[in-house]
């Protein structure tokens, strides 16, 4: 099924938006902030914490290397197949996929790269803190949790319709 430019474009510019936001923001963290360094943001509760991560998003299943790679690229084909086959159709979905493959494009780049991904944000109080991420990590969380979201009202929609 051909999809219309509109979500294509869209989809594509979700996705370089937050690839360029991802790249600019990691260049700055590795040129600026020590590997280790931790500057406060917003007292201790936000901070800029330079870390290397060579497991999965927000510092999971460290070591994972050549798996993530794998991961990433079957991410990026099934978010074309996805896309193209019209799974889920609209300006929302064409957001939440750009938002994923921004996300995943970002990581696996660093992952190719330099064989792991520069994380700097930390949010927590002391050392209770949510593990450190970046803004790849965020835009694929949040893309996946509202696509979820999106399948689920629309799966609601359909059994109503059928009703």
């Amino acid at each position: 099924m051909r999809r219309p430019w509109a979500e294509s474009g869209l989809l594509l510019t979700v996705a370089a938006l937050v690839y360029l936001v991802d790249r600019l923001t990691k260049t700055w963290v590795v040129a600026n902030i020590d590997l280790g360094e931790q500057v406060n943001v917003v007292g201790d509760f936000i901070q800029i914490w330079h870390t290397e991560n060579e497991g999965a998003a927000f510092g999971l299943l460290q070591g994972g290397g050549v798996i993530f790679i794998g991961v990433g690229v079957v991410t990026l084909l099934a978010i074309a197949w996805v896309h193209f086959t019209g799974r889920v159709r609209g300006a929302p979905a064409a957001v939440l996929l750009g938002l994923v493959l921004g996300g995943t494009l970002g990581n696996l780049t660093d992952r190719l790269i330099d064989g792991s991904v520069p994380d700097f944000v930390s949010v927590g109080f002391g050392s209770l803190r949510w593990p450190t991420f970046n803004v790849a990590d965020s835009s694929v969380v949040i893309g996946i949790l509202g696509l979820v979201l999106l399948l689920s009202v629309l799966d609601r929609r359909t059994a109503a319709s059928a009703a």
